[in-house]
């Protein structure tokens, strides 16, 4: 004779917050809280749900690689902006003779207020810099 498969009852201790979530659960399902706790447990405990949660830790990382990608071509546009900029200004300014040179450090101060400003104002229009730049642009080498 085949013994019968019957539940076995056991005794868990949920955190309040858990609790109340299941109990609204089960209401809106009108189901039991005890169906639905065994349902959530077979879920943890399946193959499958170790598996969907390997595809969404997937899919997170590959979009954190795509971001970190992003990123990573946006610090290099910027360093070669730089770079370009002050090999171009140290190409084309001439040093100033001691006299001009008192007045223009007198003068710095205020023109740097003025290009923070600039700035600030083309970083709140837009479009940024890099989004001006295509991202699947092939590398032709220096063109400094």
């Amino acid at each position: 004779m085949k013994a019968s498969k019957k539940k076995v009852q056991i005794s868990v201790y949920l955190d309040p917050a858990v609790m109340l979530m299941l109990v609204d659960y089960a209401a809106r399902r009108d189901r039991s809280q005890s169906l639905i706790a065994e349902a959530a447990i077979a879920s943890f405990l399946s193959p499958d749900a170790d598996a969907q949660r390997e595809a969404a830790l997937s899919k997170r990382l590959d979009q954190i690689d795509r971001r970190m990608t992003r990123l990573e071509r946006d610090v290099g546009i910027s360093v070669e902006t730089l770079a370009v900029f002050i090999r171009f200004w140290l190409a084309t300014t001439p040093a100033l003779p001691e006299p001009m040179a008192q007045a223009a450090r007198a003068k710095a101060s205020e023109r740097y207020n003025a290009f923070v400003s600039a700035l600030g104002k083309r970083l709140a229009k837009g479009p940024n810099l890099r989004q001006e730049i295509p991202e699947d642009v092939a590398s032709s080498g220096d063109a400094d």
